[in-house]
């Protein structure tokens, strides 16, 4: 299971992270959009070194090998960008990416170790951010089994048996961990009922 970091700063944001890394938390997604490189090292200076490896990154990759970063995520349009046939390809970071339909999902390239498929549900941190996609029908045109397929988008305690259910190799949270008044025991939750899958 995943974790995507809020996109704006929020209070005890390193502490909450330090814990949900000692819960056994697999992976977070550092997406800081509108950080700038310094203020992007501040936050990553203040999460546990013994964690870093654990940390994926969204923007500001030059940042990576000074806190021991080994993978790296792009959006789609900075997707678009990568010249996915350059020496850069073999970089040695572990690649994720977003997408938003199954067709561009079966055209990845194989490089991507996951990919993010959203909006699967309603979103929970932008209210406005309905899904469109029939999350069954999609999962059934998937012919890329190369990349893992991971679930992003209301993903919350009711669902997530539901979203293993159709398919998904793992789901990402972010609305239900950071717009929670109890985000550890909201993570802890939604651990166990994926252990189940």
């Amino acid at each position: 299971m995943i974790v995507i970091t809020n996109p704006i700063a929020i209070a005890n944001e390193t502490n909450t992270i330090q814990a949900l890394f000692e819960c056994g938390l697999e992976l977070l997604h550092v997406r800081k959009p509108n950080y700038s490189v310094e203020e992007l090292r501040l936050f990553l200076s203040k999460v546990n070194p013994e964690f870093r490896s654990r940390l994926v990154l969204h923007q500001q990759h030059q940042v990576a090998n000074e806190f021991g970063i080994h993978r790296i995520h792009f959006t789609e349009s900075a997707r678009a960008a990568l010249d996915l046939e350059s020496k850069d390809n073999n970089d040695g970071f572990i690649k994720s990416t977003s997408i938003h339909t199954m067709a561009n999902f079966n055209q990845l390239d194989s490089c991507f170790e996951y990919a993010f498929l959203s909006p699967i549900y309603q979103s929970i941190s932008k209210p406005d951010y309905k899904s469109d996609l029939d999350a069954e029908k999609a999962i059934a045109e998937r012919t890329n089994f190369k990349t893992k397929i991971v679930a992003l988008g209301g993903i919350s305690i009711e669902n997530i048996a539901k979203t293993y259910q159709l398919g998904f190799d793992d789901l990402a949270l972010l609305g239900s961990i950071w717009n929670s008044n109890q985000p550890i025991q909201n993570f802890k939750i939604c651990q166990k009922i994926a252990h189940l899958y």
